[in-house]
């Protein structure tokens, strides 16, 4: 089992290797997978929250009408897409890929998810960003919330899970955690828990990987 101080070491050694940038550079946990028949269906599509969100949150799409939109608009959703809206963008594929390119997170009324399954559903299918249902009088702020301060775990036919943990600006023990918490919730997805865990890496953007047996002998 991992230990909080062999994580904190990990992202350590990565920020010590990574070149100095004028930009806040992401940081990366890379997870490798072992006795896994990856052909055989495997896939991992999870969301997780982290405890310490980065400088550049998540951003959530909503699709609603009427009291749902204008409740969005006020929880400072990063897009809202009434019905009207979502069939034009359905009939121009090129509008659809982008718009489903540049957001992380979607959600929609319940009673137009077959209205997003139409327009959007071919896009957000294959990056696992199908629309959460939001259901009558669901407390959007929360919900918006939760995605600003989560990141989307996903793997498929794959040994190997990589996400954002976090920036630079952070510091090694809130990296540390974050990278906690997304072990703990793939580890619940394994057939075998933390015994498919093969290995653990990070790196920053511009930075070399780094794995965790190296920074515990470094």
């Amino acid at each position: 089992m991992v230990n909080a101080n062999e994580l904190v070491d990990m992202i350590k050694k990565a920020r010590e290797r990574a070149e100095k940038k004028n930009f806040n550079q992401s940081v990366e946990l890379i997870i490798t997978l072992k006795d896994i028949d990856a052909k055989k269906g495997f896939a991992l599509n999870e969301v997780v929250n982290l405890p310490h969100p980065a400088s550049r949150r998540a951003s959530a799409c909503v699709v609603g009408a009427g009291d749902l939109a204008l409740r969005a608009r006020k929880a400072n959703a990063d897009r809202v897409i009434e019905p009207e809206e979502l069939d034009r963008i359905g009939t121009n594929k090129r509008e659809a890929k982008k718009l489903v390119r540049e957001y992380d997170f979607f959600a929609a009324d319940t009673s137009l998810m077959p209205a997003v399954g139409r327009a959007l559903g071919q896009f957000l299918g294959p990056r696992g960003k199908m629309a959460a249902p939001i259901q009558f009088n669901a407390p959007i702020e929360t919900i918006l919330e939760r995605f600003r301060t989560s990141v989307r775990v996903r793997s498929k036919g794959q040994l190997t899970v990589s996400c954002k943990i976090g920036d630079e600006s952070m510091s090694d023990q809130d990296l540390a955690n974050n990278a906690s918490a997304v072990l703990s919730a793939i580890e619940k997805k394994l057939p075998a828990g933390e015994k498919n865990v093969k290995g653990l890496m990070a790196k920053l953007t511009m930075g070399k990987i780094v794995k965790l047996v190296e920074a515990k002998v470094a």
